[in-house]
């Protein structure tokens, strides 16, 4: 129960990403991403004698954090931002059927399925009913995909290293943060940050791109994965909604429609136990 508290704390911090994105849209991308992932990582700075970890752990983390933004930030540019958004949120349904590959012991259910099922119908549901969708291929969406496949199997993968502690995710959003920050130095145009900026940017560091991590890697070393990838789903659902109503758009039948759908899924997936291993013959 508390991994799945973890987790939606997570999910309720990344459920502002994308208002504070759009407020911050002047920003460059990967200036604004780098910025974030830096402030991010400030509160684990006192523990930094905690960051001493096996350098492929650290490559974990980097692939992770830094590659996941980047591919979406590629399928952002190259593909509608509405379907490359929705390509992209497959990863709680990757999670959920990857689990049993990637972590030995667990088993896929029905019921992990379908109810993962329902989320992603119920994001669809949400970020289709948004508008904005414009029904053409892109081969943006591989980079969406792509980012997806990435986060999904660097959550996965946090629990097949060696144990690392939670304060070790502050190295590698900083770390993330400097790559990012590169990044924006040899493909984007130089910008003026504005005094207003500082206080968003401060705001989407500390919350969605710093303690939602740290909240994350929590729930994943403690919970079971399969239930974590079924609740990811109120994510979009919670993004979306939120960024209507500070637009000044209001909710619509497709929020309603999609939160049935969503929290059926959840409430399914969440709900699956595993089968008591057969008694073996005597």
């Amino acid at each position: 129960m508390h991994a799945n508290l973890y987790a939606l704390g997570a999910i309720g911090l990344w459920a502002g990403l994308a208002s504070l994105g759009a407020s911050l849209q002047h920003l460059p991308p990967f200036l604004l991403t780098g910025i974030a992932l830096v402030i991010g990582s400030v509160p684990a700075w006192p523990l930094v004698r905690q960051w001493r970890v096996p350098p492929a752990t650290l490559a974990l983390g980097l692939y992770g954090l830094f590659g996941y933004h980047f591919l979406l930030f590629i399928a952002l540019r190259m593909a509608p931002a509405v379907e490359a958004n929705l390509v992209n949120y497959l990863w709680p349904l990757f999670i959920v059927v990857l689990a049993p590959v990637f972590l030995p012991g667990l088993s896929l259910q029905a019921g992990h399925v379908l109810g993962a099922l329902l989320g992603f119908a119920g994001a669809a549901v949400a970020i289709l009913g948004a508008g904005g969708a414009s029904g053409s291929w892109s081969w943006g969406f591989l980079p969406a995909l792509g980012a997806a496949f990435i986060w999904s199997t660097y959550s996965l993968l946090t629990r097949r290293v060696p144990t690392f502690p939670t304060a070790a995710i502050g190295l590698f959003g900083l770390v993330s943060g400097l790559l990012s920050l590169a990044c924006h130095a040899l493909l984007e145009p130089r910008v003026t940050i504005g005094a207003g900026d500082w206080g968003l940017l401060a705001l989407m560091g500390l919350g969605p791109l710093g303690a939602a991590f740290f909240l994350w890697d929590r729930a994943l070393k403690t919970g079971d994965a399969r239930q974590i990838g079924v609740l990811s789903y109120i994510t979009p659902l919670a993004s979306t909604a939120l960024l209507l109503l500070v637009t000044g758009r209001g909710l619509s039948w497709s929020i309603a429609l999609a939160a049935a759908l969503i929290v059926g899924g959840a409430v399914l997936g969440t709900r699956m136990r595993e089968r008591p291993a057969p008694a073996s013959a005597a």
